[in-house]
């Protein structure tokens, strides 16, 4: 079962919504305001911003039009965006997903516990494991859209978990996929792969 969902979704990644060609030359200037909360090469300095540096085109644009049309809710992004064009958004996806993400640490304490349930799932419950989808790395897969998590910071991952478990985020599909995966995890098991994703490179 979880083999062909995850063959459904690479497929409807590949072969989704063909978007404008974006220019990350271009996009860098375009993208001065979105440094003041993610950095200006998209390494966000504060834990609660997602860093959207090396992240990959098709993931930050689904993102960025899901917040513009009210599909991910975000307060902190609420007016930025309205004024952009389709070619705006593609220069920035291009500028950002051209950069590279930093790297931070996991916390010693979590690694076994974070790497196991990172590289192993849990399987007994019905859950596979992230590299499915994110990489063995965490580099996830661009051009399916699945994000790139190494090197995230812990605190931001951990709060998309919550609201993917507790449904306060819902733009993973009619597939539920984070949302059913999240469900099978305890807060102790987020704060674990949180913390592994971090440091992971």
């Amino acid at each position: 079962m979880n083999k062909v969902l995850v063959s459904l979704l690479l497929t409807l990644g590949i072969t989704g919504l063909a978007h404008a060609a974006g220019d990350a030359t271009a996009g860098q200037s375009k993208a001065a305001v979105c440094g003041a909360c993610h950095g200006p090469d998209g390494n966000s300095p504060a834990p609660n911003f997602p860093k959207l540096a090396g992240q990959g085109e098709r993931y930050l644009l689904k993102q960025i039009h899901d917040i513009k049309n009210g599909d991910r809710t975000v307060v902190e992004m609420t007016g930025i965006l309205d004024n952009l064009s389709e070619q705006d958004i593609a220069d920035i996806a291009a500028y950002f997903s051209s950069q590279k993400m930093s790297v931070g640490a996991a916390d010693p304490e979590l690694v076994k516990r974070g790497e196991a349930l990172f590289r192993g799932g849990k399987l007994e419950e019905g859950m596979p494991a992230c590299t499915g989808c994110h990489s063995p790395n965490g580099a996830g897969i661009a051009a399916a859209g699945f994000p790139h998590l190494g090197g995230q910071h812990a605190t931001y991952v951990a709060k998309q978990l919550t609201d993917f478990r507790e449904g306060n985020r819902t733009n993973d599909g009619d597939a539920m996929i984070m949302r059913s995966i999240a469900a099978k995890l305890s807060n102790k098991d987020i704060a674990a792969i949180s913390s592994y994703v971090q440091g992971l490179h």
